[in-house]
């Protein structure tokens, strides 16, 4: 078995603090791997940003939805495969080389989408990043996991998700100091590739899992690096553990290096590894999480605010408030577990989903009206759709619905009086400007702005500490190590699949259905996947790996979830 039952203290936070004055080597590891959350996190936000300068660049980008998705969620298709192949890799080259492959793709694709030429060198280059993004989401929480006692495991794998939502604050950051910059989203993108760079260095001069080198026979290697990470009276009981489990796993298998697919899916703990882990993914995604990641900014214009400028500004809160969750979530996965991080987070997620679809249904019930008088001040530039239904009362909802060509120019005396409906292009834009009106493309102007601005950093706060970073802890711990490398890159691939499909039908759906019903679908979600967890997810919190895999094999499935940590302690 892979070390001792390790009773789970309330203080493995401090015991990180401890660590990084007794042996910080082991933090020098986490760290440096946890960049690879930075790179996801980097792409999740900037890209949010560098749409709303890409569509005025690209005429073709600001007319079609489609065009606009495809530049967003085709860094999701790739990460798929980048998963997918990771997986493979993983256990085949090591976890190191991995890291460094997945720097060198994210690198390459941030060069080719800052010298972009047109949509389809974006889309290439966007390609290339989510190979990269792909492969280090399941790298780097798999490395961490890897190289962290079992006491604070969880608290060291959740920097790898502070990371991922640091990544995301800093992106706006980086948007917000180019708004003003000549080629703006070509900074944006471009800088993205600084964080590859630094990890490639960094990982460069790192060893290996010793886990997977022990694996692999280099038995020398791998006892020196746990020696660096384990105290002295500790060390030979994790040697003895890590020989007594690899040799298990050989006598099972027939050889220490084959992974036997049939035998993935007919191990009782595997497949029910894979069901929770698998399943967490889906529900992380299918809650909407990336929406607002990718999205923020198009999301707060769709709540009444009209400047791009002021959609970065405040979805640079709401990125704020996820990295403070990311922070609070490595102060309770080891003390509070993580199942109930998991319920509580996705309890809120539900209640805060069902406030946004209250909010925006508001906003589309209560726009402002669109008005003849107003729309004939600017001649030649009525909306056409307008133009053929003149004899019909239009509202701002009505005339931005209409057609991807009309816009919606707020009134003079109050931006909820009626307003014109325009033609929807640059030239009309600064002429709304001109005469010191609001210009709206996406939403329209609302009293509920401010609510929906609410409600979203009310999501964010629920999401981000549990259901933010947990199925990346849970997935990375959960599996027997023959199977790690390969059950952590299904369970990846699940959740890009899952991230494609939310983000490639986001837009659509809004616009197809009406963002109020698209958060009740999200909110839907998260109440189904909270009886998910009630019923799938074991808690890992504090146990060896050899040792979840005895618990799963002996588990039922039970409703009984709200352990006391003594009871806990007790059994082991």
């Amino acid at each position: 078995m892979e070390g001792g039952i390790q009773p789970v203290e309330s203080s493995a936070f401090r015991d990180c603090f401890s660590l990084a004055w007794k042996n910080p080597y082991v933090l020098r590891l986490a760290f440096s791997a946890g960049i690879g959350g930075l790179l996801f996190g980097y792409d999740t936000g900037v890209i949010s940003g560098a749409l709303l300068y890409i569509r005025d660049d690209f005429a073709a980008v600001d007319r079609k939805t489609v065009l606009q998705e495809s530049i967003v969620s085709m860094a999701v298709a790739g990460a798929i495969i980048g998963a997918a192949v990771g997986g493979f890799m993983n256990d085949r080259i090591g976890r190191r080389k991995s890291v460094l492959i997945a720097d060198f793709l994210f690198f390459i694709g941030a060069v080719i989408m800052a010298a972009a030429l047109n949509p389809l060198m974006l889309i290439v280059g966007r390609v290339f990043v989510g190979f990269g993004v792909g492969m280090a989401s399941m790298t780097a929480p798999l490395y961490i996991s890897e190289v962290s006692p079992p006491k604070i495991r969880g608290a060291l794998v959740s920097t790898n998700g502070f990371f991922i939502t640091g990544g995301q604050f800093l992106s706006y950051l980086i948007n917000l100091a180019f708004t003003r910059a000549p080629g703006t989203w070509r900074w944006m993108l471009g800088v993205a590739g600084l964080p590859a760079l630094l990890q490639f260095f960094l990982m460069f001069y790192l060893p290996e899992s010793p886990r997977w080198l022990y694996r692999k026979g280099k038995e020398d290697e791998a006892k020196a690096i746990l020696r660096k990470i384990y105290s002295e009276d500790e060390v030979e009981g994790e040697i003895d553990a890590l020989r007594d489990s690899v040799e298990t796993e050989i006598k099972e298998e027939g050889s220490s290096e084959k992974i036997n697919i049939t035998k993935l899916f007919s191990t009782k703990s595997v497949r029910k590894g894979l069901i929770a882990g698998v399943g967490l993914q889906i529900f992380q995604q299918f809650t909407g999480i990336n929406t607002v990641m990718y999205y923020s900014p198009t999301i707060v214009q769709l709540a009444g605010f009209a400047s791009n400028q002021t959609a970065l500004l405040l979805s640079l809160i709401t990125s704020g408030l996820n990295a403070l969750g990311s922070i609070v979530s490595i102060f309770f996965i080891d003390r509070t577990g993580r199942k109930k991080l998991l319920l509580i987070s996705l309890a809120g997620c539900v209640v805060s989903l069902g406030l946004l679809t209250a909010v925006f249904h508001e906003t589309s019930t209560h726009s402002p009206l669109v008005s003849g008088v107003e729309t004939s001040k600017f001649d030649g530039l009525t909306c056409p759709d307008y133009q053929a239904a003149a004899s019909k009362t239009w509202s701002c909802v009505t005339c931005l619905k209409a057609s991807s060509d009309c816009g919606f120019c707020a009134s003079t005396i109050d931006k909820l009086s009626p307003g014109a409906c325009l033609i929807s292009n640059s030239t009309v834009r600064d002429e709304c400007h001109k005469d010191h009106r609001l210009w709206y493309s996406r939403g329209c102007p609302s009293n509920f702005g401010w609510l929906a601005l609410i409600a979203l950093a009310l999501y964010i706060i629920f999401f981000s500490p549990g259901m933010g970073t947990v199925p990346w802890i849970v997935n990375s711990e959960i599996y027997p190590l023959r199977f790690r490398g390969i059950c952590g890159g299904i369970a990846a691939t699940a959740c890009w699949i899952s991230n494609l499909i939310v983000s490639q039908t986001f837009l659509s759906l809004t616009e197809g259905i009406g963002t109020a019903w698209t958060f009740m679908l999200f909110g839907i979600v998260a109440l189904i996947g909270f009886n998910f967890v009630l019923i799938f997810v074991p808690e890992t919190k504090g146990l060896p790996i050899e040792e979840i895999e005895k618990m799963l094999e002996q588990r039922t499935t039970q409703l009984q979830f709200w352990k006391k940590s003594s009871e806990q302690n007790d059994k082991a």
